[in-house]
């Protein structure tokens, strides 16, 4: 698939809006995965990052011909991981899904995550936008970081799901901000990226596995390297 714009401008931005799953938390594989685990499977963390680049390569071209929903790339990532595994199992597959779209179920941290988030806030006016289920403010909080940001918004509650543009308009409102002084930084390509350019906003890959490492696309592997692009 073509890519879009390349280049951001940091003397230009405002605003941070971040995703959060695969941005800021991360998956507890320990509870997600339990379902394998009870069957004596599992799979290695080099595993799970190999599929993670497969499938967001793949999804990305899925959605470009069909517009397929963001939810979908869960299900597509299963089904790699159990056919990787030898298992063919419906209830198992569905299980797994389940367990993943689940906010509670997102709340690995990486250390300094905190303190970083706080440093960006000193600069520019940090919040939310991430598709989850209402609950995401709640997690947040768990992993103490809902503080950091201004507004959160969540396609739970507003009813519209990244890439929809309106999710986009929805989170710029709540901060008064304007999308060309606005930054949003997430994970996916084709839902995160595109929705947020698209909407008009400048944006960045948080790449933390290294699947767009080759597709010329601004990207970063921590919030440290955001700081750093920022600095220009």
């Amino acid at each position: 698939m073509e890519f879009g714009p390349l280049m951001i401008n940091p003397s230009a931005v405002k605003f941070i809006f971040f995703d959060v799953g695969n941005t800021l938390l991360f998956p507890n594989r320990d509870r997600i995965d339990a379902p394998l685990a009870a069957r004596g499977l599992s799979a290695k963390p080099d595993h799970l990052r190999d599929l993670e680049r497969r499938t967001k390569n793949e999804f990305d071209n899925l959605v470009a011909s069909n517009g397929s929903t963001d939810h979908s790339f869960w299900g597509m990532f299963y089904s790699h991981l159990l056919s990787d595994l030898g298992v063919h199992d419906h209830m198992l597959h569905r299980q797994l899904v389940l367990n993943i779209r689940q906010s509670s179920n997102w709340d690995v941290i990486r250390p300094g995550t905190c303190e970083q988030l706080e440093e960006l806030g000193s600069r520019f006016a940090i919040a939310v936008i991430s598709n989850a289920d209402g609950k995401i403010e709640s997690v947040l909080a768990k992993c103490e970081i809902a503080r950091c940001f201004r507004t959160i918004t969540d396609s739970g509650l507003v009813g519209y799901e990244k890439p929809h543009p309106e999710i986009f308009r929805q989170a710029l409102l709540s901060m008064n901000a304007r999308p060309e002084a606005s930054l949003y930084v997430g994970d996916v390509y084709s839902v995160d990226y595109l929705g947020a350019t698209t909407a008009g906003m400048q944006a960045v890959l948080m790449d933390v596995p290294g699947a767009y490492r080759d597709k010329g696309l601004p990207r970063i592997e921590s919030l440290q390297e955001l700081k750093a692009m920022l600095a220009g």
